[in-house]
């Protein structure tokens, strides 16, 4: 796939093992993503431990976090003038609409080397502003008007820690919105639904070729 000289350049990894496309729903947006085609898609986390690289997360436009993007393109109001956090931003496919629908500010958080990359290289693609963190957020709160969060109740731990966090935030009056596919850890309460779109997907990936992408407003 690579070698880890090149993974240790996080810039031209994502360069090198990516194509530049439009996420299924969200054709306002183009990104660097894994495909089919590219290795990267087909390499096995043993692989990945091989040459020292986590799990490529931020190669995959995922559904919930293009379940949000498409949301904030359709309202554009809901950001529009007001500072917004994209948490565990991955390819920064929410807060690039976030940027693109007007949010007067967009922060885009990740702890990743090769997600920090990406996001930096998205959003010059698409000719958009982020202030990209590399500090991990949970548990701070730097006064938000807009949180977003893509498809972060995948593990338990992580869920149970950020969905306390972001209960927390709402509580002071934060606009906190999840996105989320029906992950297994999807807390059951302290959510309002708002919408959903169905999102083409892959079954590389998820265990439908179509999930229903839902974005919930979660409650303080």
């Amino acid at each position: 796939m690579t070698s880890p000289m090149a993974a240790a350049d996080p810039e031209s990894f994502v360069r090198s093992q990516t194509a530049i496309e439009a996420p299924s729903l969200i054709p306002e947006l183009r990104l660097h993503l894994a495909t089919e085609v590219i290795p990267l898609w087909q390499a096995t986390e043993a692989d990945l431990e091989a040459i020292g690289l986590p799990p490529p997360y931020w190669a995959f436009a995922w559904a919930g976090g293009q379940g949000l993007a498409r949301y904030l393109l359709d309202q554009p109001e809901v950001v529009a003038g007001r500072r917004v956090l994209d948490f565990a931003a991955g390819s920064g496919v929410a807060g690039l609409a976030a940027a693109r629908a007007g949010a007067a500010a967009v922060e885009a958080s990740e702890i990743d080397a090769f997600a920090l990359a990406a996001l930096k290289l998205n959003a010059a693609l698409n000719g958009l502003a982020l202030t990209v963190r590399s500090d991990d957020l949970v548990g701070r709160d730097e006064g938000w008007a807009v949180v977003l969060a893509g498809d972060v109740c995948y593990e338990r731990p992580m869920a149970e820690r950020v969905f306390a966090w972001l209960r927390s935030l709402a509580a002071r009056g934060a606009l906190v919105l999840l996105g989320d596919p029906g992950r297994t850890y999807l807390p059951k309460a302290g959510l309002e639904r708002i919408t959903a779109y169905g999102v083409r997907t892959s079954r590389e990936l998820e265990d439908s070729d179509l999930r229903n992408a839902v974005v919930w407003r979660v409650l303080g």
